[in-house]
């Protein structure tokens, strides 16, 4: 099972997080601020680095920047701050997700599920029932045959199953798909949902509707 580096300077949300993590069988290490976090990473193989970004000593985003210099490793964020102008930052430097507090603990432990599955599947292929998607070779396959894709309807699908398991907003599906800088509606994204259900066939019910939030992609 995966290791993971819990990076936080409140203990009680590093004891939460453990506590529900390792009942996933995930093996645990913590770090109380950003320079335990980069000696930490540094000194062990991670898997996944869940950080705060408000620490004492070093922040979060400082901490990740100098980790990466010598470890490629995925990192969620946890912030209070929940301003669009943070998030962008953070993933400007490169952060794999971004969660704010206060927040449920079942869906760190879905979204670090989701990181991790998407690392794993970025190269190889994805088979659910008769459907076959191969992110890398950009093909997807109903029953065998090849069915063919728009672009965007690709990087739609391709997206969803990144993140398999999680009820994924439109909001977020606009900004991430498409581009923040992309001034269309939510009807956009219902629109292409509903073109590559058509194009799924017998496996359209694959992407759930979650009435009020999003879609959710069940393999």
């Amino acid at each position: 099972m995966a290791k993971i580096l819990i990076v936080d300077d409140e203990k009680g949300i590093r004891d939460v997080l453990r506590e529900y993590l390792e009942l996933d069988g995930y093996e645990i290490g913590e770090a109380v601020d950003g320079m335990d976090a980069i000696k930490q990473a540094k000194a062990g193989d991670y898997d996944i680095i869940i950080m705060d970004v408000m620490m004492p000593k070093l922040d979060g985003y400082s901490a990740v920047k100098e980790i990466r210099k010598e470890k490629d490793v995925p990192v969620i964020m946890l912030s209070a701050r929940s301003e669009e102008y943070d998030k962008l930052f953070g993933f400007e430097i490169g952060v794999d997700d971004y969660v704010t507090k206060p927040f449920s603990p079942k869906e760190v432990v879905a979204r670090i599920g989701a990181v991790l599955r998407r690392g794993k599947s970025a190269s190889k292929k994805v088979v659910s029932d008769g459907l076959e998607i191969d992110i890398a070779g950009r093909a997807v396959y109903v029953d065998g045959e090849k069915v063919y894709l728009t672009p965007r309807e690709y990087d739609l699908l391709f997206y969803l199953v990144k993140n398999a398991g999680i009820a994924i907003p439109r909001e977020q599906l606009l900004a991430d798909v498409w581009g923040y800088d992309f001034f269309g509606e939510d009807r956009t994204v219902d629109t292409h949902i509903k073109m590559l259900r058509s194009n799924l066939g017998p496996y359209r019910d694959k992407i759930l509707t979650l009435r009020g939030v999003g879609y959710k992609l069940v393999l």
